[in-house]
């Protein structure tokens, strides 16, 4: 999408080139390429600029964010105007936030391919045409029947800042999750996990050969439902592997009710208990500190939870 950015230089920045002040600013290497292509992508004191000129105090740097392409095989699904607006959960020119329904792939996939978070904002942002191509940048992805909150960079400068980010655990991402049991009151999963074998979707802890994981928990409340016990507990990870916490939590005893793959009782509730409930970070352009709370969806609440 389109994006000016202007900033004043100030003595802090004042004798370095534009170049090494993008650098500064989060701008990644190909971003720089692009600008530099772009005509007017870089304009200092209103004139079409060369990253390699150099910066005075007082001087005005206008940055022209532009893209001309879309997401290639990302369909424009239509969906109610009032539908997707009541998903957002924030936005502003540089990223989006989206409370993700249970039920909803993030990503087109096979048997998936027009029926997607990604489809519908590629057909949301077509009804703004004067904001330019969309590509759709998704920085936490979350499994299709997993609820909450989902972060989306708007355009290339938020998706390298908020790419940077995440990579040094600057992102912070809390869930909510209903596990099977009464779970301890507090503890941390380090268990590696890899592709199971044989099985295109579903993981499994492998000590020899899976990737590293780190998920931190912490019991909220632990209630019973026709004599079967269930705990609610807040979850933290440090990694990002494909079902981490469903694989984790069935590691240790505690199953997520309603896990079509892991643990498939969907007596009380039809989808995998789990809830994307937080998301803190800096913002990617401003520095500003934020954080985001969305509480659970309906189904959840089987249970009268305490929270």
């Amino acid at each position: 999408m389109n994006r000016t950015i202007t900033y004043s230089i100030t003595e802090e920045y004042a004798g370095m080139t534009i170049s090494h002040f993008l650098k500064e600013k989060g701008y990644s290497h190909p971003i720089v390429v692009h600008l530099k292509k772009t005509e007017n992508g870089i304009l200092l004191n209103g004139a079409w600029a060369y990253v390699n000129q150099v910066l005075s105090v007082n001087d005005t740097l206008v940055i022209n964010l532009s893209e001309t392409q879309s997401s290639e095989n990302i369909f424009p699904t239509p969906i109610a105007m009032d539908t997707f607006q009541k998903m957002i959960a924030y936005e502003d020119e540089d990223i989006l936030l989206i409370n993700k329904p249970a039920g909803l792939p993030v990503h087109p996939s096979m048997g998936h391919y027009e029926d997607t978070l990604a489809n519908y904002c590629a057909y949301y942002y077509s009804c703004f045409p004067q904001n330019g191509a969309f590509v759709f940048r998704c920085v936490n992805r979350l499994d299709r029947d997993t609820s909450g909150l989902v972060l989306i960079a708007k355009n290339m400068l938020s998706s390298a800042r908020l790419s940077m980010s995440q990579l040094s655990h600057g992102i912070k991402r809390t869930y909510l999750a209903i596990v099977t049991g009464k779970l301890p009151d507090q503890g941390t999963i380090t268990f590696p996990i890899a592709r199971k074998k044989g099985s295109v979707i579903e993981r499994c802890i492998d000590l020899e050969h899976g990737e590293s994981a780190i998920t931190h928990y912490q019991r909220l409340d632990c209630q019973t439902v026709d004599s079967h016990m269930f705990s609610l507990a807040k979850i933290q990870l440090e990694t990002g592997r494909t079902h981490q916490i469903r694989v984790h939590m069935q590691a240790i005893g505690h199953p997520l009710p309603g896990d079509f793959l892991y643990n498939p009782d969907v007596t009380y509730i039809k989808r995998q208990a789990l809830h994307s409930y937080c998301l803190s970070f800096t913002h990617p352009v401003t520095n500003t500190p934020l954080e985001f709370t969305q509480k659970p969806p309906e189904d959840f609440f089987f249970i009268p939870w305490r929270l």
